[in-house]
């Protein structure tokens, strides 16, 4: 069955039981009532009734579209890489720097000076120029920090595009940071040798100037005052002295003690070890990222499918099918009709059975036709019409098979069950394809409301019969019609091509008003719903599609 235009070609008795069996080309029997059932175990659901107290519901809309929440899953495997590798994680470095401090200062505050400096524009800057790098100071101080482990030894985490990259960053603002660090421990001895300096010249006016008062003093007379002054000016001379001698020992130290301290610093310092690589961490890895776009593309597709589950009204519980229809689902069959890749294994061995027990189902439905009169049967598609055309096809070539004379009147949108037997264009065509020979009917695009062969006195006449369609008729045994039911155009016509109508139903397809406007649309036209057929059936369905005692009184009573 995996070829969508094989046929099946049978012949059906019917029992006293109410049983058909059908007889294969092949010679074997098999048997099937019309209430047998098959559920198919790939679209598994539950009632919609306990969609919000059972994870039940939310399992079986998952499985049924495990096909979405899939693509979704490979789509974000996919888009996780790309983004690896577009923007990829920084790769980092770290160095390590011992600093030699001042014995005589802080070490707590000398520490956080180092980090200022290590962190300043102006380092940054050196180590751009020195990698000859084309980016700005503030992203690149952004791209690496600094830290003070202790108060000697500064550690530097460095991020760039690659690793050799971060290495080389690393090392470079090391050497950049010593060599800052060391230009300013210069200028800061060199600024406290000035001031120093600067003391000893201004302690040597101060000196200068009292002697010069002093000798003006001693070549005049000695008056009382005189001599006062002069007093107190030799006193202010031994006070300026001291402040001198004590100005030029600050000097002397500054020149030599400042000096030998400032390279005892900058020769102290340097980098304990070079620049090395730090491992990236699995958040930093592709496999992370891949993972993660995974779980996101995977959550994303599941709430899609499960929202779409709560808010649809289509329906896939026999029971709210064949109250909307308002007929009995008297047989529920798997995926029977065209699909992108062909069933394997169980599955199309399962195919074919379903096909099977459609196609007797349908044929076990034609109620015996008066006399001189054909047997006709309307196969109402809901949305379905693919799925249900090769059952239609299949009977009908069974018929045949069996030396009857078969009108098919293919009333439905795409005409696809015509095409089958090669029946281009509208009219009447007598066709012979896959062994047998039968006549095809298909209506004019401009006959919305195709009128049958069937009189209808109770009820105003569409329009006149075609004289081929009524003679081929009279003439056939069998008139199988696939019809599809537009409230637009109503569904009146219906009861001018047979008497008898079974409904197929698509599981999950089809909304409850559309349903329910089928049902009413075949009554109306004064047909009987015999049954209704439900494809795609979910295992997990354990509603019989049995309508309620009011319900069947209520339905027989329109009919």
């Amino acid at each position: 069955m995996n070829d969508p235009d094989q046929t099946i070609t049978f012949s059906s008795i019917k029992n006293g039981d109410g049983s058909y069996i059908l007889r294969k080309s092949d010679g074997l029997d098999d048997a099937w009532t019309s209430d047998d059932f098959t559920a198919d175990e790939d679209n598994p659901t539950v009632d919609r009734a306990a969609a919000f107290v059972s994870l039940a519901f939310i399992a079986a809309a998952l499985k049924r579209s495990a096909w979405v929440w899939c693509a979704t899953a490979v789509l974000g495997l996919l888009l996780g890489y790309a983004i690896y590798t577009k923007f990829p994680p920084a790769y980092s470095a770290t160095t390590s720097v011992l600093v030699a401090n001042n014995p005589n200062a802080d070490s707590t505050q000398a520490s956080a000076t180092n980090v200022a400096l290590a962190t300043s524009q102006a380092v940054a800057g050196k180590a751009i120029q020195q990698l000859g790098l084309h980016q700005s100071v503030s992203s690149f101080i952004a791209a690496y920090t600094v830290t003070a482990s202790s108060n000697q030894v500064l550690v530097f985490q460095v991020s760039a595009p690659s690793s050799s990259a971060a290495l080389q960053r690393a090392q470079a603002l090391a050497t950049s940071f010593l060599q800052f660090r060391a230009s300013y421990l210069e200028n800061q001895q060199q600024l406290q040798v000035s001031l120093a300096q600067q003391q000893v010249t201004k302690a040597q006016q101060k000196v200068t100037s009292v002697n010069h008062q002093i000798s003006a003093l001693s070549g005049q007379g000695a008056t009382p005052s005189e001599q006062a002054r002069l007093s107190d000016l030799q006193a202010q001379l031994t006070t300026a002295e001291s402040a001198l001698t004590a100005a030029q020992q600050n000097a002397s130290a500054a020149v030599n003690t400042g000096s030998s301290v400032t390279d005892a610093m900058v020769k102290g310092s340097q980098i304990l070890n070079s620049p090395t690589p730090v491992p990236h961490t699995f958040k930093a890895s592709k496999l992370f990222y891949m993972v993660l776009a995974l779980i996101a593309g995977l959550a994303i597709g599941m709430a899609i499918i499960v929202v779409r589950a709560l808010v649809s009204d289509r329906l896939r519980n026999r029971d709210d099918i064949a109250e909307a229809i308002g007929a009995p689902i008297k047989l529920s069959t798997g995926q029977v009709g065209t699909r992108l890749l062909p069933p394997l294994g169980r599955r199309s061995g399962r195919r074919g059975l379903d096909m099977e027990r459609l196609v007797a189902h349908l044929d076990g439905a034609v109620a015996p036709s008066p006399a001189k009169r054909c047997a006709t049967l309307a196969v109402v598609d809901v949305d379905n019409a693919p799925d249900v055309v090769p059952a239609v096809v299949s009977l009908a070539v069974s018929w045949a098979s069996q030396g009857k004379q078969v009108v098919l009147a293919d009333l439905s949108h795409s005409a696809a069950a015509a095409r089958r037997f090669s029946a281009k264009g509208p009219g009447v065509h007598r066709t012979r394809a896959r062994g047998v020979e039968l006549t095809v009917s298909v209506p004019g695009r401009d006959e919305i409301a195709p009128v049958g062969p069937l009189p209808t006195p109770s009820r105003p006449q569409f329009g006149h019969v075609n004289p081929d369609l009524a003679a081929a008729c009279a003439a056939a045994d069998y008139l199988l019609t696939l019809i599809t039911l537009d409230p637009v155009a109503g569904g009146d016509h219906l009861a001018t091509w047979a008497t008898e109508a079974v409904a197929v139903v698509t599981a999950g397809q089809s909304s409850s008003t559309r349903i329910r406007a089928v049902g009413e649309m075949v009554r109306l036209a004064g047909a009987r719903l015999v049954s209704v057929v439900l494809l795609k059936a979910d295992k997990a369905d354990e509603s019989l599609g049995v309508l309620a005692a009011a319900q069947q009184s209520a339905a027989s009573r329109t009919l």
